[in-house]
């Protein structure tokens, strides 16, 4: 049989449109192709709702045309119950002979279970096609089941001479406006957002979704000593909110006081607890405090700095990630600087460790 990587592409490319509806749940794409074209396809819309290979099958017009069919899957046919069935069996049932897929589903209910579905009924399938870009395209999942953990994004602004804000904590604006229009589109693509105590007090952030059309993120704030007044807009109701303190917990609403504690309260706990909640990411806007305590314990996978012309020459320095850039790219008056954390590549069961291209998926 022959492989044309173009179909996993295709599959691919349709896969990123569920975008944030289908956390936690993965991006799924399906492509169904009969003597070279393309007889059905689709993709994984909204959590809990059909998966990719659901539609694929159903756009198909001519169902006596699967018996002679090659499925392009992106991830690994799911072979348990969940909100739906099984997919493995769908394809079995389907006629289908011959499927390839893009990558494993490191899900241990899945875990290679899918493909041995397929070839104990006799469907040749051909693993690891377009296997890097099918991983890249799912890293917060991936990180997610692998890691057992949300896949966490650095985000903060500094000026040319590297400070985050001047010294009495004020920064009101070190990016420009356009930059801020990119972090809210970032925002809408991430499930949970964090800021530690300082920066909710002076900053006074909404961590909403406004300047795009998208879903507002959970937010959480550090508040170990239940210090920040809530007159503060992160307790307006406007979206579910975490207060992590270490005095109690409790839920008023849409905001839930969670109690942590311990020398390891603000990285490895709020990953624990996020972890237990299937939120498979986060995306921490600051300040350097607290973005400076993920990184000492490695517990970050990308960051995106905002790079000002700006200059304050005295305050705040920005945090010190210990890492290369990756690429740089224009953000109107800004430069948005790219980083990965040096051993993404391996974290996410990828066997070719050079940088991977995650600067893909932030300018668009």
């Amino acid at each position: 049989m022959e492989i044309n990587p173009f179909f996993m592409e295709r599959a691919l490319e349709i896969a990123a449109l569920g975008g944030r509806a289908v956390m936690p749940n993965p991006l799924v794409g399906a492509v169904i192709v009969h003597k070279g074209e393309v007889i059905g396809e689709g993709y994984h819309e909204r959590y809990g709702g059909p998966h990719a290979e659901v539609h694929a099958l159903e756009n198909v017009k001519d169902s006596s045309l699967l018996k002679d069919a090659t499925m392009y899957v992106s991830l690994e046919p799911c072979a348990h119950f969940g909100k739906t069935p099984p997919c493995a069996d769908l394809v079995v049932n389907s006629g289908i002979r011959r499927v390839v897929v893009g990558c494993l589903d490191p899900n241990p209910k899945v875990g290679g279970k899918g493909i041995q579905k397929l070839r104990d009924a006799g469907i040749e399938v051909h693993e690891r096609v377009r296997e890097r870009e099918c991983i890249l395209l799912n890293r917060r999942f991936m990180t997610y089941q692998i890691l057992k953990r949300p896949y966490i994004i650095l985000k903060w602004a500094e000026t040319a001479d590297r400070f985050i804000a001047r010294a009495d904590g004020s920064s009101k604006w070190i990016s420009s406006e356009f930059s801020r229009r990119t972090t809210h589109r970032w925002r809408a693509q991430e499930m949970s957002i964090l800021v530690g105590t300082r920066t909710a007090l002076l900053d006074n952030p909404r961590l909403t979704v406004r300047h795009v059309e998208g879903t507002n993120p959970l937010r959480l704030v550090i508040d170990r000593s239940l210090s920040l007044p809530e007159s503060l807009h992160l307790f307006d109701q406007e979206a579910p909110t975490w207060i992590l303190n270490e005095k109690f917990s409790k839920t008023v609403g849409k905001t839930s006081w969670k109690q942590l504690s311990g020398e390891d309260f603000i990285p490895r706990q709020i990953c624990d607890a996020l972890y237990s909640e299937k939120i498979i990411s986060l995306f921490i806007e600051g300040g350097a405090h607290t973005i400076q305590s993920f990184i000492d314990v490695g517990l970050w996978d990308e960051a995106r700095v905002f790079q000002s012309p700006r200059t304050f020459t005295t305050g705040i320095p920005a945090p010190i990630l210990g890492a290369s850039g990756i690429t740089s790219m224009p953000s109107g008056k800004d430069r948005i600087e790219v980083f990965q954390h040096p051993d993404l590549a391996s974290r996410l069961g990828i066997r070719d460790s050079t940088p991977l291209k995650i600067e893909d998926d932030l300018a668009g």
